[in-house]
């Protein structure tokens, strides 16, 4: 795995290789989480293959894609794991996405994944193909870097968010998803009902849904950096220091966005955390 530094907008970009040798009907599935961050997935190998369910992944209808773009989602993702791959995945911010991918983030949640080349045209494709050819993780950031300088000139003409939304989100993520609806609409000065269409219309979910994200990619997060230095964590302090009600509201939740429940997930993914997965935002 490899990090670099993020453009403006990008929270994280991360590249990634594995080869897992076996036969191929046997090829294990990765859940790829919600989180508050729109995926771009820029595959060097073969596409990604992925599904809304386990059967839909591994069976005739699965969505593949070289350059796979992710709205915010409320389940996990299902994702064939190949004999081999590589890429660049970035986790990009919300409102972002109108200065980085030319749409508002809310156009992006009417399925699971959209086909990267059908939301940024030919020169994803052209990046792509150039990704390919760098043998270099230095070089691919770069290109990658210049390329999203480039989306950022084109798209310079559009208008940001408004205010309120961006106000809200900050205010949200501040909070860690725990504040409540009545306070943030206080502070952004509009009626819960009024706050609610704006941020659905340019996020893509309700201000109770993207608080919902945060607070669990808080939790998650805190699983994780227990789990990778140490014994299982305690899921009832983690549930009382990240909002949660109580231990099972924390559990209504992991099993949502994680189709388990937290010591299912973590049974399955502690090999992969041990190794240094999972560090770097979306799952």
């Amino acid at each position: 795995m490899r990090t670099s530094p993020p453009p403006g907008g990008v929270v994280s970009a991360v590249g990634y290789h594995a080869e897992r040798p076996g036969h191929a009907a046997a090829r294990p599935l990765h859940r790829g989480l919600p989180s508050p961050y729109l995926t771009l997935i820029f595959s060097l190998d073969g596409p990604v293959t992925s599904g809304l369910t386990s059967a839909q992944a591994r069976g005739p209808d699965a969505i593949r894609t070289d350059i796979v773009v992710g709205g915010l989602h409320q389940s996990p993702a299902y994702v064939v794991q190949p004999e081999r791959e590589s890429g660049i995945q970035l986790a990009v911010h919300p409102l972002a996405a109108r200065a980085l991918l030319g749409l508002p983030a809310a156009e992006l949640t009417g399925q699971l994944v959209t086909s990267g080349s059908d939301v940024l045209g030919r020169r994803a494709a052209e990046l792509r193909e150039q990704l390919v050819e760098l043998t270099e993780w230095d070089a691919r950031f770069a290109a990658l870097a210049g390329y999203l300088k480039e989306q950022l000139a084109t798209h310079d003409d559009r208008p940001p968010p408004r205010p309120e939304v961006t106000e809200a989100w900050t205010w949200l993520a501040r909070h860690r998803g725990a504040g409540t609806l009545r306070g943030l609409s206080a502070h952004v000065a509009l009626s819960e009902r009024r706050l609610s269409t704006l941020f659905r219309a340019e996020t893509g979910v309700t201000p109770k849904q993207a608080a919902r994200l945060m607070r669990f990619e808080h939790a998650k997060a805190a699983i994780v950096r227990a789990t990778a230095v140490g014994p299982r964590p305690d899921l009832a302090r983690v549930a009382a220091d990240c909002g949660y009600y109580d231990h099972s509201h924390l559990v209504r939740d992991f099993r949502q966005y994680t189709g388990a429940s937290p010591s299912t997930w973590l049974a399955e993914e502690c090999r992969n955390i041990q190794a240094g997965g999972h560090l770097n935002g979306a799952g």
